[in-house]
């Protein structure tokens, strides 16, 4: 967790000069990416919340996304990730949300995505999505090699 928190405290550095704000909405990194941010001392001042997005249930009561909000789209996917995260940011007015969602294993997802497979999104004062594929059924392993991705790619985002 140690090195979780270390890219926490370097996103928060930048979030703080900055006087920016993030919001979380995760889902199979189940509260990881937030307690990173979190555990630093005076979050605070740059966290503005986070949900843990795990179910069709979660989704609609968290982030008020309705359920056909999905049509044509798939979930586990960059386009949803972004979704989400555009949700997030819009409903906190925060500065910048990511979002996460995937399959940490050790079986894939109702929707065909391999265990290992998650993808991130970032809304806010720019937008990007990317995919991470470990490869791996190892569900602690995947939540913490997502947590470390998301985070890394955060931090990249934020601090352009």
């Amino acid at each position: 967790m140690q090195d979780l928190v270390s890219l926490g405290e370097k996103i928060a550095a930048v979030l703080t000069a900055r006087k920016q704000t993030i919001v979380i909405a995760e889902s199979s990194t189940a509260g990881l990416i937030s307690a990173a941010l979190l555990a630093v001392p005076g979050a605070s001042a740059y966290f503005l919340g986070g949900a843990v997005v795990y179910t069709r249930q979660s989704r609609r009561l968290l982030l008020d996304i309705p359920d056909t909000a999905l049509d044509g789209m798939r979930p586990s996917t960059e386009p949803y990730a972004l979704m989400m995260a555009r949700t997030a940011q819009q409903r906190f007015s925060s500065s910048w949300a990511l979002a996460e969602t995937g399959a940490t294993g050790p079986t894939g997802n109702r929707y065909g995505d391999a265990a290992g497979h998650s993808c991130f999104g970032i809304a806010g004062l720019s937008e990007a999505s990317i995919t991470l594929e470990t490869g791996a059924s190892d569900r602690l392993g995947n939540m913490n090699a997502f947590t470390s991705a998301a985070l890394n790619f955060l931090l990249k985002t934020v601090s352009k």
